[in-house]
């Protein structure tokens, strides 16, 4: 019945014996499928007339749907050529950057003798562009985690002090053009986190700010602890902070801003957005009354019994 899409089954010429009679949904160019009815008695023209009309019908939605749900596919396909397209050359045009600096700077120190000053100058080019490079490579991996759902928070007990030690370190030299400010109540307690999943969080939104924010101005990050359980975190600065559709857009995937800097891929909200969700949190951008913006993190921390006593 529904590979010669004619009706068969029960008070039809075909399979007779059949408890109930089968109707072929006709779509223009093929049978989409079979509707089964189990009469107990055959129909009368009136009646049957009827059945045929509303399996037309039906037959007409549900090739309606199919042709909607391949039309949908189809865009969903070249939606994802076009992003696939786009990030290949956007990785590419990252990468070549830095290997090429490395590869230049290399060839120069190997092709002739020069002073120390300019060894030192071009030994410090090499270091950049190996910390971008590495960079790049730490968000695709990280962003691969979060895709593969395999991200598991493995937390232990952490002194915020040391977590934001260890990230303005390893950030020295982007923040040596700032005032970098540090806010943490003296009775800030231990908490129970994940610290290398915290440290990339805050890296990336330091790095971030530190990107955008005008050269001489002060970024800040402050932690607080409520008694309701939740460890906030928020990371300040004085540049010209989000338009309304930033907003909106700012933690997608490979979105970059309106007016972003040369280069980067668009990946480092969005890795802070999955990595504070895996850790069971929530993060928000908003922007100062007297300009600038604000990233708030919350996320639910247990804080260590030596702390709630003391």
């Amino acid at each position: 019945m529904y590979k010669n899409s004619v009706k068969a089954g029960r008070f039809t010429e075909d399979f007779p014996s059949s408890n109930g009679s089968f109707y072929p949904l006709r779509g223009r160019k093929k049978c989409l499928g079979v509707i089964g009815v189990w009469y107990a008695k055959s129909l009368i023209p009136a009646e049957e007339q009827f059945m045929e009309t509303l399996i037309a019908l039906i037959s007409g939605k549900v090739e309606l749907e199919s042709m909607s749900a391949m039309a949908k596919d189809a865009y969903v396909l070249s939606e994802s050529d076009k992003l696939y397209k786009t990030l290949f050359n956007s990785i590419s045009h990252e990468l070549r950057i830095p290997v090429a600096a490395i590869m230049g700077a290399t060839d120069t120190l190997l092709s002739d003798r020069y002073p120390e000053q300019t060894r030192k100058r071009l030994y410090s080019e090499m270091s950049q562009a190996s910390v971008r490079l590495n960079r790049l490579i730490e968000n695709l991996l990280n962003m691969s985690r979060l895709e593969s759902g395999h991200l598991s928070p493995k937390p232990n007990w952490c002194d915020v002090n040391d977590l934001i030690n260890k990230v303005s370190g390893t950030l020295k030299q982007e923040l040596s053009q700032y005032k970098f400010i540090q806010e943490i109540p003296e009775d800030m307690p231990l908490v129970f986190i994940d610290f290398g999943l915290m440290e990339q969080v805050l890296h990336n939104l330091i790095l971030n700010a530190t990107q955008y924010a005008p050269e001489g101005t002060t970024i800040c990050v402050s932690f607080s602890y409520n008694k309701a359980g939740k460890l906030t975190v928020r990371v300040i600065d004085n540049g010209r902070g989000f338009s309304p559709t930033e907003l909106n857009l700012l933690f997608n995937k490979f979105y970059r801003g309106e007016k972003a800097f040369s280069g980067g891929t668009g990946l480092g909200l969005s890795i802070v957005k999955g990595f504070v969700e895996a850790l069971g949190g929530t993060v928000s951008a908003g922007n100062k009354e007297d300009g600038g913006a604000v990233i708030t993190i919350e996320i639910p921390v247990r804080i260590s019994e030596m702390s709630e006593n003391e």
